[in-house]
C-alpha cells in the first residue's frame, strides 16, 4: 500500500479458504461516488453475501483503476473486482479519452486475469458542480451501486458453479 490508497476490511471473521471480493473507488467526487459503495455494501448483505467478504480501496482517481484491479486480480485472493468513479469534463483534458483508457483497461484485467471486473464507473457527458446535477448523480449511483452488486454476486456464484462441473 502507499501513500494514495488506504485498505478496510470489514472484518477478520472471513474463512480463510474462501475468496473475496475487492470494492475500488476513486476518491474524486468522493461524496457522490462514497453512494455506490453504500448501496454496494447494503445490496452485497441484502444478497446473502456477507460483508466480512469485501475489501475496500481507494485510489485517487479512476485512472488508477485499472492498475490497482490488475494487482489484485493477479493475487488470486478475490472471486470479483468492483470499480467505481466518477469521470466528469473538466476541461484539462478530455474525458471521453479517460474513460475509453479505464472501461478498455478493465476489461483487459479480466479477459487477462480470467477474474470478473465490474464496473461502476460513470462517464456522463455534462456534468456541473450545480446542486441538481451533483444531487442526481449522488441518486443515480445509489442505483448503480445496487446493480453491480447484484451483477457481482450473480457472477460469482456462477463461475463458482462452473468450477464443479
Amino acid at each position: 500500500m502507499n501513500a494514495f490508497e488506504t485498505k478496510h476490511s470489514l472484518s477478520t471473521n472471513a474463512n480463510e479458504g474462501e475468496r473475496r471480493i475487492a470494492f475500488v473507488q476513486a476518491c474524486w467526487h468522493r461524496d457522490i461516488v462514497d453512494q455506490c459503495k453504500i448501496a454496494f455494501l447494503e445490496t452485497m448483505h441484502s444478497q446473502d453475501y456477507t460483508l466480512e467478504h469485501v475489501d475496500l480501496y481507494e485510489v485517487p482517481g479512476v485512472f488508477e483503476i485499472p492498475l490497482h484491479a490488475k494487482l489484485l486480480a493477479q493475487s488470486g485472493k478475490y472471486a470479483g473486482i468492483v470499480a467505481a468513479g466518477l469521470i466528469v469534463n473538466g476541461g484539462i483534458y478530455r474525458h471521453d479519452f479517460v474513460s475509453t483508457a479505464v472501461i478498455n483497461g478493465l476489461m483487459q484485467v479480466q479477459l487477462e486475469t480470467g477474474t470478473p471486473v465490474f464496473t461502476a464507473v460513470l462517464t456522463p457527458h455534462n456534468f456541473h458542480s450545480s446542486e441538481e446535477h451533483i444531487t442526481f448523480f449522488r441518486e443515480h449511483f445509489v442505483v448503480k451501486g445496487a446493480e453491480v452488486a447484484k451483477a457481482c454476486v450473480e457472477t460469482v456464484r456462477k463461475i463458482a458453479s462452473l468450477a464443479t462441473v
